[in-house]
């Protein structure tokens, strides 16, 4: 019995993170349809990024909603690699996301505030406003295929690798997609700045991959 009403726990927040992240997505196609139809389709045309990267940038709800959206989903897929490769007990299960959220959205703020503060430095506080927009554009639109994959691996394939590995990669996919639109819109600004540029790179970029990934070996060895 007790084993049982754990699960329906687990189940229980769970769903309610799922449905509050769905609640933020039909919150910005509500309250911005015309920029949710552009959006939807990020991957495949540019015109969301022409249309909206030099009017409010950064700073309005829908972006704000989708970051959200975004973090709380991404935050859960985080949740499920953890359960099913290193088995962590089931009554610290809700504090473990807790702590993954709030460490994933501090990351976030942090790099974000880096990059600004890299735009003041070089005083480009405009080209650097629109990289970050458009890096967390796509990073945004990945927490769409973050929502599929948490649904699958709570509802239908749990305790799936296959889903996990499929995930990871198209997430890349998207953000890759994002990174040559980025570096070709921006390679003259960039290339006048290489060296600093390498640096960031390696530093915010390349580095908390390598971090996570031989954390994620480590633990599976």
């Amino acid at each position: 019995m007790e084993a049982i009403l754990r699960n329906q726990y687990v189940v229980d927040w769970i769903t309610i993170i799922l449905f509050s992240s769905i609640f933020f997505m039909v919150l910005a196609k509500t309250t911005y349809y015309s920029r949710f139809l552009n959006y939807i389709i990020l991957p495949f045309n540019n015109k969301y990024i022409f249309l909206y990267q030099k009017k409010d940038k950064l700073f309005n709800w829908f972006s704000i909603f989708f970051s959200i959206f975004q973090l709380l989903n991404f935050s859960l897929f985080i949740y499920f690699i953890n359960k099913i490769f290193f088995q962590f007990p089931e009554e610290h299960q809700f504090g473990a996301y807790l702590i993954i959220f709030t460490s994933l959205f501090l990351f976030l703020v942090i790099k974000i505030l880096l990059q600004f503060g890299n735009g003041f430095i070089f005083n480009a506080n405009k080209v650097i406003s629109e990289i970050v927009f458009k890096k967390l554009a796509y990073l945004n639109y990945s927490g769409i295929v973050m929502l599929f994959a948490n649904l699958i691996l709570n509802y239908v394939l749990q305790e799936s690798k296959t889903v996990i590995f499929i995930s990871i990669l198209l997430v890349f996919i998207i953000n890759a997609i994002g990174w040559i639109t980025t570096l070709r819109n921006h390679q003259n600004f960039l290339a006048s700045n290489f060296v600093y540029f390498i640096l960031y790179l390696c530093a915010l970029e390349i580095a908390p991959i390598i971090i996570v990934g031989n954390y994620l070996i480590d633990r599976s060895l």
